[in-house]
């Protein structure tokens, strides 16, 4: 019988950097299978829709290629990725290599965003980090900025060239890393479902799904409702309701408990 090693001092370890992610990635995305692969795509089209929200762009496009690469498309502000002097550290080196780093965390009415479905500072830095590689191009302050990753690493620094156009907004291209999770291969219904459920409840933001084939063609497919959740409750009624649509909304500001801070609800 091989007797078991002993459990002293030196047994106790930690992870760091991209390994906290592809070493365990279910702590982060609920598996390591394909659910938490597209837990990972969901994390960096959620950073978009709160660009969206915000009243920063109006349309999202999502491109699944061949090779289960992924590219998300927005015309929102542009991650801010130069020297951050509160932190002491590039912003870019932050938003995809420090886990719970991001803009999100602040509930004040005048912070970045008002309502966002990423608060923990994790989904992009995690996705990169779950990657086989990660590309960047970024435009914001005249400037295009650009970065690219290899298994959570980045290679090359940060590179910026003068950008004539007025346009604004960030466009990431990455592979998630078939080491990291036991299967890549995200079918097109989950990506046409995702979109079609964020643009139901996002109403006048358009959804851009477009997925290329072998021969190199894209089958394109656009989910927009221009009045949110009324247009869902007509297209499932069709010609055939007893009564028209009522529709309530309200928001507020509330508090988990009267020593919290405030936040918003909708």
């Amino acid at each position: 019988m091989t007797s078991k090693k002993e459990y002293g001092n030196e047994s106790i370890s930690s992870l760091k950097g991209a390994d906290r992610v592809r070493q365990r990635p279910a702590v982060i995305f609920g598996s390591d299978g394909l659910e938490g692969c597209e837990h990972s795509i969901l994390e960096i089209i959620s950073n978009s829709i709160d660009e969206a929200r915000e009243g920063f762009g109006k349309q999202i496009v999502v491109t699944k290629y061949s090779d289960d690469s992924v590219e998300v498309n927005d015309s929102g502000r542009g991650i801010p990725v130069e020297y951050n002097h509160s932190e002491q550290r590039w912003n870019w080196e932050l938003v995809f290599c420090e886990l719970y780093a991001g803009g999100k965390y602040n509930n004040d009415e005048n912070e970045s965003y008002e309502y966002s479905l990423g608060l923990n500072g994790l989904g992009l830095c995690s996705t990169q980090y779950a990657s086989e590689y990660m590309d960047t191009e970024i435009h914001r302050d005249g400037m295009c900025y650009t970065l690219h990753f290899e298994h959570g690493k980045n290679i090359g620094g940060l590179k910026k060239k003068k950008y004539s156009g007025t346009d604004t907004g960030t466009k990431i291209r990455w592979k998630p890393d078939i080491a990291v999770f036991t299967d890549i291969h995200v079918p097109d219904e989950y990506y046409c479902d995702t979109l079609k459920r964020q643009a139901i409840v996002n109403d006048g933001i358009s959804f851009i799904f477009r997925s290329r084939k072998e021969d190199g063609s894209f089958v394109e497919q656009k989910f927009l409702y221009q009045n949110g959740i009324v247009d869902h409750a007509k297209e499932i009624a069709g010609s055939d309701f007893l009564t028209p649509v009522q529709y309530w909304q309200a928001q507020r500001r509330v508090r988990d408990r009267s020593d919290k801070p405030e936040y918003n609800v909708k």
